[in-house]
């Protein structure tokens, strides 16, 4: 197939899937890597922009994962500052051997002090009504005051109700949080929100959406997790350990995080693939995909001159979404694959991006001049479109460039072609600042400087014919040297730890000689991946 004595993979996408297939790759076998990429950037939907100094973390990245192997991943890429060790009195030592600080891999790309690590704490809170509440929702006197003691009492009766009777077989998502947080709780925090993100009734969307994203998070996980958190705070001479291996995803107290935004990794990933003998060639899209029974054996690319290439392969790894892949193939795929790949459904993904001189609402505590700790704040005001709020400067300082100023990131959910997405970037801009401010967050005069950021495909929807998904998998999956990875990929809602983890498997899957892929769809599915234990 190759006509030289080593073998090639084509790897569509230079997100963390595709850049972590590269470097396994590299690191593990004599297979040498060429990564198409369609944009001008590292990361996918985890780079980073930079607008004029200011950077935007598209999703905001939390580098936290449950697997050691993730871990010492990441930590190989971009060690942990040591200042911010000694800061935080975080221990990175988590699992039985202690992880070296400032690891030494070969062949590694340019680095200088500034590619690390920090240790940044989590806050996220929940906007409503004018008033903010703890994410997840806590069952603290402060929100307890806030939601008043008619809807207290509802919310306390209707999740005893749920504990009670619960719904059997749920198959939808409404059914998932009715059983986790009962009825009163759902239509307060969680209906509203889940649908502006959707587009589309909770009653529509498969229970597996909650199951992949927030599993066993619950009241009673909440509040055992904020006694525990209480009770260690009164505990002398504890280090906390960054593995939190105990701490449901959605109440972590802590994470690592680039000094540059999560851009910053993947560009040292890129680098990496580069200086040990891997090409990435970037405004590259896949247009073609050769295929014959079993086996992928090329793939044409268009660069941005028009110019179409086509790279003969050993393997294919693809992170493009599964619509666009199987349109692609050579013979084209007809008949019910083609189908129930036509109908899967993606959310798409704005951002505006604000730089302002102070924020309105400030600390509970403290100086009324500082910034709120927050990472991000999903906005749950049912008269404004904006889904999530994202305040850069508490992700890293290094995000702003102007330590006076505040650098926030207003999120919308659309779908690409809609009446919101096909307005104008000055007119999406201005109805962000008109949002902002008529929830009383800015005062529009402290707005200086904008840019609006578009990522369509970035959520995989688990409606449309997502239930039909294995008719398709099991197409592609015959093709013995094809991997689906990553997010889009696997049209399934990964993080980016689950992501990489899906191309670690893949190219493990190869150096073992393993035809059968069921290790690479059941990552976030089985025990060990799980995000709780």
């Amino acid at each position: 197939m190759n006509p030289k004595s080593q073998k090639t993979a084509v790897i569509i996408g230079a997100g963390p899937a595709g850049l972590t297939a590269a470097l396994e790759l590299l690191r593990n076998t004599n297979i040498k890597p060429i990564v198409l990429e369609a944009s001008g950037d590292n990361g996918g939907i985890s780079k980073t922009v930079n607008h004029n100094g200011n950077r935007i973390d598209i999703g905001g990245h939390r580098f936290f994962s449950k697997s050691d192997r993730v871990m010492d991943w990441w930590l190989n890429i971009l060690p942990v500052e040591e200042s911010a060790l000694s800061e935080s009195g975080i221990d990175i030592s988590y699992h039985n051997k202690t992880q070296t600080i400032y690891p030494k891999e070969t062949q590694q790309g340019q680095r200088d002090d500034d590619d690390v690590m920090l240790v940044r704490s989590r806050t996220s809170r929940i906007f409503f009504g004018g008033k903010f509440y703890d994410y997840p929702i806590s069952l603290s006197v402060k929100t307890l005051s806030n939601l008043g003691l008619v809807r207290t009492v509802k919310i306390g009766v209707s999740y005893l109700w749920a504990m009670a009777f619960p719904i059997r077989d749920e198959k939808t998502l409404e059914e998932f949080f009715i059983n986790r947080f009962g009825r009163e709780l759902y239509n307060t925090f969680f209906k509203d929100y889940t649908e502006k993100v959707w587009g589309v009734p909770c009653a529509k969307i498969t229970a597996e959406w909650g199951a992949q994203r927030i599993k066993g998070l619950s009241i009673t996980k909440a509040i055992t997790h904020a006694f525990k958190s209480a009770l260690q705070g009164i505990t002398k001479n504890k280090k906390k350990n960054v593995a939190q291996k105990d701490t449901e995803t959605s109440l972590i107290e802590f994470f690592l995080y680039p000094k540059f935004g999560p851009g910053q990794m993947w560009d040292c990933v890129a680098r990496d693939v580069l200086a040990q003998g891997g090409e990435i060639h970037y405004h590259s899209r896949a247009s073609l995909i050769h295929a014959g029974a079993n086996q992928v054996s090329a793939v044409e690319y268009e660069d941005s001159h028009g110019k179409t290439t086509r790279l003969d392969c050993d393997y294919c790894f693809s992170t493009m979404p599964i619509r666009d892949l199987v349109k692609s193939f050579s013979p084209e795929i007809t008949g019910e694959v083609r189908d129930v790949s036509d109908g899967l459904i993606y959310r798409d993904f704005l951002t505006v991006g604000l730089l302002v001189n102070k924020l309105k609402v400030h600390p509970d505590r403290g100086d009324p001049g500082e910034i709120i700790p927050d990472n991000w704040i999903y906005i749950q005001e049912p008269h404004v479109k904006l889904g999530r709020l994202q305040i850069f400067n508490n992700w890293s300082p290094e995000m702003v460039s102007d330590p006076e100023k505040i650098w926030i990131g207003l999120e919308y959910f659309c779908n690409e072609g809609d009446a919101f997405w096909s307005l104008s970037d000055e007119e999406i801009i201005a109805i962000g600042i008109e949002e902002l401010a008529s929830i009383h967050i800015i005062d529009e005069q402290d707005v200086v400087d904008s840019v609006l950021l578009k990522m369509p495909k970035a959520y995989p929807a688990y409606f449309g014919t997502y239930d039909q998904l294995p008719v398709v998998r099991e197409r592609l999956d015959r093709l013995e040297n094809l991997f689906l990875v990553g997010r889009n990929g696997m049209h399934k809602y990964n993080n980016q730890d689950h992501s990489m983890l899906s191309a670690m498997a893949s190219v493990e899957n190869i150096v073992n000689g393993r035809t059968d892929k069921n290790n690479i769809w059941e990552i976030n599915t089985e025990e060990e991946y799980h995000e709780s234990k």
